[in-house]
């Protein structure tokens, strides 16, 4: 069994299932967290049939009491964690600020921001037993265009991230662990399902805004954060590394 230990949020599907199986090819324990059971267990043995160690632990993320259990539970298992990828998030839904209820508002800032605060502060204990420590934040254009229509809370909850990620590399520089984000741009996946699938050609135009003229798969955010977890990295922190093709630039 592998001696490096991954922590992976939302991690049945998506971009998470991706990061779980590049960081297990690369060697690492991986362990995947979310909410759907079923899938949990069905992505722990998809990982199995190709050689990943992995291990699945179903909590909400935005839940602080099950976070801290969860995390200590795994910490304490293998003496030591040492990546952490905050991948859980979402949209949570669109809503004008107008009609925005409170709920709807603490439900998308606790989706991205709280869950990003939570699993990295009940995750540092054991960063600090590990020789190359890194946490992976996940922030997003919204975070500095502010996002598209009722999607402002959203950027507002990932601009937020992108702070919490350089004053994570400010507290935890003292023990050697690194802490960075990476913001992907359009990335063809399930958060992009309910357009596809109703206005499949509003979806087919947004590469028109993409400078290599394409959407992002999942595994190139993957080998991105591959690389920013690894050696090669070492002189990286506080860093948020665009992963959207050169989103924004399209001609």
């Amino acid at each position: 069994m592998s001696n490096k230990v991954a922590i992976i949020t939302g991690a049945t599907g998506g971009i998470g299932f991706q990061v779980a199986k590049r960081l297990g090819q690369d060697g690492y324990t991986v362990i995947l967290n979310g909410l759907n059971d079923e899938m949990g267990d069905l992505c722990v043995k998809d990982l199995n049939k190709i050689g990943v160690n992995a291990e699945y632990y179903g909590f909400d993320v935005t839940d602080e009491n099950a976070v801290n259990t969860n995390v200590k539970a795994i910490g304490e298992k293998y003496g030591k964690i040492d990546v952490i990828v905050n991948n859980a998030g979402g949209l949570g839904g669109r809503s004008r600020f107008e009609d925005m209820t409170t709920e709807f508002y603490r439900f998308v800032m606790a989706l991205n921001l709280d869950s990003t605060f939570f699993v990295s502060r009940a995750a540092i204990p054991f960063l600090k037993k590990s020789e190359n420590a890194s946490i992976i934040n996940y922030t997003s254009i919204a975070g500095w265009n502010a996002g598209g229509p009722g999607a402002g809370v959203y950027g507002t909850s990932k601009a937020a991230v992108h702070a919490l990620t350089r004053a994570l590399a400010k507290d935890l520089a003292e023990y050697g662990i690194r802490v960075n984000a990476v913001s992907p741009g359009t990335i063809d996946t399930d958060f992009h399902k309910q357009i596809k699938s109703t206005k499949p050609e509003v979806f087919a135009s947004w590469k028109n805004n993409i400078l290599l003229g394409r959407l992002g798969q999942p595994e190139e955010v993957a080998s991105v954060i591959s690389f920013l977890v690894s050696n090669d990295a070492a002189f990286l922190t506080a860093e948020t590394i665009q992963v959207g093709g050169g989103q924004g630039l399209g001609i």
